[in-house]
């Protein structure tokens, strides 16, 4: 894997460093190791008209990773410095022939399958003045403008160079150059390319993939219960996005609250390279009542494409889910959601969630009707909270999707994973 100069540069600067400095850099590391067992069941039910009839039937395999996970802590000084690493390694336990396709490993080309084994280490520097910190090298992102997807095996990293800035009390400004991706059924970088799968409408020239993505916004907590967010983004001659976002969490009484997320995006194309202009809303209502959770949620696609943005991470949309995104070219979609703990009946580590999506108004082309979907997604989780079986969790993810425009699909996953704290 190939490592940025400067990252390599000042992670080896540290070697040098005084023992003092040395020892508080790892005082406040934190290492951990999650081994991850992954087990993926889709099946494919139809093919429609809008799409060829599936080669297979399902795609099916079973594969064990481990990540570690280690944060260094800074060395003393007005500038601190350290390093940040994940170690990433999985290998199949079984893919049968004709199943491969999941997304849990490297494909084999030669010969349609997927590879027995595959890893990858990503390392960032980090520098750090008062409440700003640079890092430079392999990373991920959660925000509004670029989300790396942990929905597999191993998760997506991308080699980049990113500063956040935290001076001012509940304002966090940050800003970041994307060169490449490492995605999460990759061994090696790659030049990142734009989503242009379903009935999306966006379409290219010269090339889906650049190798530049640029990024620059923050949230600011205006108030104890609101918070708003802004972001920029530019994926280099494709497209442009302003993206914004609203939450308001109200206290209701006793172990009640509404919570509200609003979110909207601008998109275009960035040059002549691609026809993306879309505008996106999304809502999102939640009634929380001691271990209940109801919610409701809307999005809406208008302009001549479906939603941009980066292909592999996951969209910031409320209607974004297990297997679809509802982002197609002019579609609107509903959503109703009901989540559990059952910490509130006295059994902690157990969550359950279940919830419907449908969406209509889907732009298919001049000849045909218009593009229906639906999705319904239950997820079981428990994790075990003491005894020798502690950090011990077990997920069941099931989903279902029709569509008159799509194929239709039944869906298990079952993942139990252990995270053990080493520092």
């Amino acid at each position: 894997m190939r490592k940025t100069s400067l990252a390599l540069a000042v992670a080896a600067g540290t070697l040098g460093l005084s023992q003092v400095a040395f020892a508080d850099l790892v005082g406040d590391t934190k290492v951990s190791l999650e081994a991850r067992n992954f087990y993926f069941n889709r099946d494919f039910r139809q093919g429609h008209t809008d799409v060829p009839v599936p080669t297979r039937s399902k795609s099916e395999e079973w594969a064990q990773g481990f990540i570690l996970r280690m944060n260094s802590g800074f060395t003393e000084g007005t500038v601190g410095f350290g390093a940040d690493a994940i170690g990433m390694f999985g290998f199949k336990l079984d893919s049968g022939d004709g199943t491969a396709g999941s997304g849990l490993l490297v494909p084999d080309r030669s010969s349609g399958g997927s590879q027995d084994n595959y890893s990858d280490l990503a390392v960032a520097a980090k520098a750090k003045i008062s409440n700003s910190t640079l890092r430079v090298g392999q990373m991920q992102f959660k925000n509004a403008a670029i989300a790396s997807s942990d929905g597999r095996l191993l998760p997506q990293v991308f080699e980049a160079g990113h500063i956040v800035s935290q001076e001012i009390d509940g304002l966090m400004l940050e800003a970041a150059h994307v060169r490449e991706v490492n995605n999460r059924d990759s061994g090696d970088y790659q030049d990142i390319s734009i989503a242009t799968g379903g009935r999306r409408a966006v379409t290219t020239t010269g090339g889906s993939t650049t190798d530049s993505f640029d990024f620059i916004g923050g949230t600011y907590k205006l108030t104890k219960e609101l918070t708003g967010g802004y972001y920029y983004s530019n994926l280099d001659e494709l497209y442009k996005q302003h993206s914004f976002n609203l939450v308001h969490v109200l206290p209701l009484g006793d172990k009640q609250s509404l919570k509200t997320d609003v979110r909207y995006a601008r998109s275009t194309d960035d040059g002549n390279r691609s026809n993306v202009d879309n505008k996106a809303f999304g809502a999102m209502v939640t009634y929380g009542l001691d271990g209940h959770a109801f919610g409701l949620g809307y999005q809406k696609m208008s302009g001549d494409t479906g939603f941009a943005y980066i292909n592999g991470t996951d969209p910031f949309l409320v209607n974004y889910v297990q297997i679809s995104d509802f982002a197609n070219k002019d579609e609107k979609s509903y959503q109703a959601r009901y989540d559990f703990n059952f910490a509130s009946i006295g059994i902690p580590g157990l969550t359950f969630m279940t919830r419907y999506l449908t969406g209509d108004n889907v732009d298919r082309g001049r000849t045909a009707s218009e593009g229906r979907e639906w999705e319904r997604n239950t997820e079981l989780m428990y994790v075990f909270q003491e005894g020798a079986l502690k950090n011990l969790g077990v997920r069941w993810r099931n989903a279902t999707v029709r569509s008159n425009f799509a194929n239709d699909i039944d869906e298990n996953r079952l993942i139990v994973s252990y995270t053990l704290p080493l520092m």
